[in-house]
């Protein structure tokens, strides 16, 4: 499912991203602090930051594939955000 927003994601909380499985997305950090990424391949959560990418304040990724950013595990389609150091949001917007 096509998806435009902003989704707010509470402290030390993995919150999915993705609303469907994707290929390639955009999405910004909009918080003033750090921001994880990590990827799966289905709808359960991450229980780790392990392999996770660290994206600073206002940085993110412009119509990027998902296989991209994380070629392995093989079949990565749904996305993770995780703000350690507070409540943060994240625009994303993917087909």
């Amino acid at each position: 499912m096509a998806q435009l927003d902003t989704i707010a994601a509470n402290a030390a909380t993995w919150t999915q991203i993705t609303d469907a499985d994707a290929t390639a997305i955009t999405f910004q950090n909009q918080a003033g602090i750090n921001m994880l990424l990590k990827g799966t391949t289905d709808a359960t959560a991450p229980t780790t930051p392990d392999g996770a990418i660290i994206y600073p304040p206002f940085m993110g990724e412009r119509n990027v594939t998902i296989t991209d950013l994380f070629p392995e595990p093989s079949g990565v389609d749904r996305l993770w955000v995780y703000f350690a150091a507070g409540p943060g949001s994240v625009m994303v917007s993917h087909a």
